[in-house]
């Protein structure tokens, strides 16, 4: 069993109003696989420039990751750049630098064709198009193979009708609150949610920051997890991409312990995702994850079950 992930691997500069850091381990694939791997082997398919420093290939080396589908060419790495306001909620892109990732096309190895999960990670809709042209097809003994994707405004205004035709033909779509008003057309969640669902998706996950995230299903299900309440937050850059790791990550493993999946696993995968969105947040790139131990994931876990688990009654109690 694995895990197959496609997106950007990428080097970031982040200015928060109490700190920064440069040059440090970023890209939607990067946080997705730092996450993802403590659930079950992750696949990466990205490319990096020759100057993508060598101990950040030894980190994704270490992890449960297939390296395989990493290509190092000649060039410079994509590099980004932002600044955070005070509230950590509004940040400014101060560059952008696609380097070696404008030409980028994924060539997934064949091997890694047969993940049951594949995640189209944030990249362009017409990239993502092509990984679906080369994850078709059965997933063989493994069972049911579910594609997600995750996308940005960016896409959703310049690349409509391709991001469009992605959302018909994958299974699981995860976008921020606003984005899913923005594609939709409407202040309603809700209503927002059954166009999206309209168009062919079983799930749509909703990723509403600090606020936390819901699970809609095309069969008119609902739920609604918390953030965690974190106390300090350092840098939320990389939350989505690594709560979307701890939501496919939880998913695979049920898999990979040869179980059907469940309603009940689809909502216990979103508080995954959401423990390993907060961790995230707790310092700089990918450096609480690399720190990050299975005994605090699952403490975080109880803690969860705790804090939103309630009994009785709505007039009495009992």
């Amino acid at each position: 069993m694995a895990i197959l992930v496609v997106g950007s691997v990428a080097l970031d500069t982040v200015y928060t109003p109490f700190d920064h850091a440069e040059h440090v381990l970023g890209g939607a694939a990067s946080y997705f696989t730092a996450a993802a791997s403590f659930y079950d082997r992750v696949n990466l398919v990205a490319v990096v420039g020759e100057d993508f420093p060598a101990p950040y290939l030894d980190f994704l080396r270490s992890r449960n990751a297939d390296l395989t589908g990493l290509r190092v060419v000649s060039g410079k790495t994509f590099q980004w750049g932002g600044r955070y306001a005070m509230d950590l909620n509004d940040r400014e892109t101060l560059y952008t630098e696609l380097g070696v990732f404008a030409d980028f096309h994924p060539t997934v190895p064949e091997d890694c064709r047969r993940s049951p999960i594949v995640f189209l990670a944030n990249i362009q809709p017409g990239l993502q198009l092509e990984v679906l042209e080369q994850t078709s097809g059965p997933a063989g003994d493994s069972g049911s193979r579910l594609h997600a994707l995750d996308t940005m405004n960016l896409w959703i205004e310049t690349a409509r009708d391709a991001l469009t035709e992605v959302i018909r033909r994958v299974d699981i779509v995860l976008m921020a609150e606003e984005e899913a008003r923005e594609y939709a057309g409407t202040p309603s969640l809700r209503a927002a949610a059954r166009h999206i669902l309209g168009l062919g998706p079983s799930l749509l996950v909703i990723k509403q920051g600090s606020y936390g995230a819901l699970l809609l299903g095309a069969d008119g299900s609902y739920f609604a997890a918390p953030a965690y309440p974190l106390e300090d937050v350092c840098d939320p850059t990389g939350a989505g991409d690594a709560f979307a790791g701890g939501f496919l990550g939880s998913l695979a493993g049920q898999l990979a312990a040869g179980n059907t999946l469940t309603p009940g696993d689809f909502r216990r995968a979103l508080i995954h995702g959401n423990i390993m969105g907060s961790f995230t947040c707790e310092d700089f790139s990918i450096n609480r994850l690399r720190t990050l131990s299975p005994e605090e994931i699952a403490a975080r876990y109880t803690e969860f079950v705790g804090f939103t688990h309630f009994e009785g009654s709505w007039h009495d109690g009992h």
